[in-house]
């Protein structure tokens, strides 16, 4: 296990957006805590503040209540020290495999050599070796998603922060990067967030679940995941556990209703801020 995954310690934390001059609670008194090296998965139906939370981790907004903590020092700010990929790789056209995930190692306070051998290291470790030079248009889209997650861990962060990563990717190629994102995040040992709508994704992957609800955004129920890897899809321990997420959803046969927040009052995570 990585040697600098950080603990992430979220403590009564509340966030509010105003809308027409009135405060809307988008989060609600959350408190989570995740390990060294956990892999969590967060859940919830659109509208719950999943993205919002994302948001507050990676630092680009510091208007709320509670504590948002990694090693024991609240967040401020956007910080090489956490890592993020979106569901679209966000690959600059103009660069090659190589230069793509060197973007990663920017403002990392490492000599040339040293960079060159990071992003020679985690070529390998995400298996593109022999497409170094290729360029985004000769890639598919599994394999650009490949780049991303290089790019997202070559300055070896932290905590890395997963948004729907494999969301625009079909079937096949989904399932074999969620065996492929499980091979990673086990060599490299780092703090795992993974934001998704994809229930069988989150428990394939997360040590827990965290089962969020909407109006406001809260924690329903963390529901653990005490399955060895690599995990079984078609058995009946990861059934059940997938049945104890699900059953978090509906109830008795009700729907959720998303929370609605106006498209102004959140603004989107711009990978320009990470370059």
């Amino acid at each position: 296990m990585a040697n600098n995954a950080g603990t992430l310690d979220i403590r009564h934390l509340s966030k509010n957006y105003e809308v027409e001059g009135e405060p809307l609670e988008v989060l609600s008194d959350i408190s989570l805590r995740i390990e060294p090296g956990e892999f969590v998965s967060i859940v919830g139906t659109s509208g719950c503040g999943k993205s919002t939370l994302l948001r507050l981790v990676v630092g680009l907004e510091e208007d709320y209540a509670g504590d948002v903590l990694l090693d024991g020092r609240r967040i401020v700010g956007t910080s090489l020290d956490r890592g993020i990929l979106f569901q679209e790789h966000r690959l600059f056209p103009w660069l090659t495999v190589e230069d793509n995930i060197a973007l990663g190692l920017l403002n990392a306070p490492m000599t040339e050599g040293q960079k060159r051998f990071a992003v020679r290291d985690h070529v390998a470790l995400v298996g593109l070796n022999g497409f170094e030079k290729a360029w985004p248009h000769q890639l598919s889209g599994g394999m650009a998603q490949r780049v991303a997650i290089a790019r997202a861990l070559v300055n070896r962060p932290e905590i890395l922060l997963l948004d729907e990563p494999f969301g625009a990717l079909d079937a096949i190629t989904r399932a074999h990067l969620q065996q492929e994102l499980q091979r990673i995040w086990e060599a490299e040992g780092i703090t795992t967030i993974l934001v998704t709508h994809d229930v069988e994704e989150a428990v394939f992957l997360g040590d827990k679940v965290v089962v969020m609800a909407p109006r406001p955004g809260r924690i329903r129920r963390v529901v653990p995941v005490p399955l060895p890897h690599p995990r079984n899809r078609s058995s009946s321990a990861f059934a059940e556990v997938k049945g104890a997420v699900l059953a978090e959803f509906g109830g008795e046969g009700r729907v959720l209703e998303p929370l609605t927040v106006p498209p102004h009052a959140i603004q989107p995570i711009s990978h320009e801020t990470f370059a």
